[in-house]
């Protein structure tokens, strides 16, 4: 029995892929270029890998380059853009402005007044004033979703459903305020929720907070959800083997997420380490989260 293959995205020249950190922007790019269509990555320095940049056709990119950007994207054929990848909200200073970043400054600069998605907002219609058309890497890569179900062998207990219900109307309740998309519940406790620092770091909150014995609670569950009437283009929730490697330092019992409107890095890995440290990860039908 062969494996059926997803239908191939519609295209329309090179795709630009902007990548940040992990593995997640050139999964992009297999999945891209196994469809046969032709991708040029704009590795950002300080957070793209460059052992694997060199891999694919690509240019080194600052934050602020976007003079820089638009003339080499052009020259490469590249109308569609994909933004991919880690990276932490960066402080105004960091950025190094070329002359059409000069001219855009006091826009980016009231972009920086709000939360992740006001920013991500502007960033993608500044885009696209300037001819380009943003996408979000699951219309040209579907496959890097999370399906309905588990990774790996182990399944939420009665308890851990009831902690992922609360998380996931948690985060519908803190959505308008536009604060992270992650939170961790404990026998009904919420005991973190993700802001600035990221996932990796709210865990590595949990765990020191387990060794101090402040935490004294059950296990527990990590459960990422997108925002309410975020535009799914932009910082749609992701996982990867470092997230479920997070999770198990932080004493969880397991992750949940909401399937097809979540991101997940080398899924094979991960069900292999959720099986390794005895813990979930669960894909939950979009429905089921209204």
């Amino acid at each position: 029995m062969t494996e059926a293959v997803p239908a191939k995205p519609a295209d329309d020249g090179a795709l630009a892929i902007i990548c940040g950190g992990g593995t997640l922007p050139f999964a992009v790019a297999d999945a891209v270029t196994k469809y046969g269509r032709r991708v040029v990555l704009f590795a950002i320095r300080g957070w793209a890998d460059p052992k694997r940049v060199v891999d694919y056709p690509h240019y080194w990119a600052a934050l602020g380059q976007f003079g820089a950007f638009c003339r080499l994207a052009r020259r490469e054929g590249c109308q569609d853009v994909v933004l991919i990848g880690s990276m932490m909200r960066p402080a105004i200073w960091q950025i190094r402005p070329d002359l059409k970043t000069l001219r855009l400054l006091p826009r980016i600069f009231g972009m920086f007044r709000g939360g992740d998605d006001y920013l991500l907002k502007g960033v993608a219609a500044i885009f696209e004033e300037h001819g380009f058309r943003l996408l979000g890497a699951h219309a040209v890569a579907p496959e890097i979703l999370m399906p309905e179900g588990t990774l790996g062998r182990e399944r939420p207990t009665e308890r851990d459903n009831a902690d992922i219900a609360k998380g996931l109307a948690f985060l519908t309740a803190a959505s308008p305020f536009d604060v992270g998309q992650a939170v961790v519940v404990a026998d009904a406790r919420v005991l973190a929720i993700e802001a600035a620092e990221g996932t990796d770091s709210m865990l590595e909150r949990i765990a020191q907070l387990r060794q101090t014995g402040r935490i004294a609670s059950g296990r527990g569950v990590l459960v990422k959800a997108a925002k309410r009437n975020q535009d799914r283009r932009l910082d749609l929730p992701s996982i990867g083997p470092q997230t479920v490697e997070g999770a198990a330092r932080a004493g969880l019992a397991g992750i949940a997420v909401v399937a097809g409107s979540t991101v997940v890095a080398e899924p094979a890995q991960i069900g292999a380490i959720a099986d390794r440290a005895g813990l979930f990860v669960l894909g939950l039908r979009e429905q089921a989260v209204e």
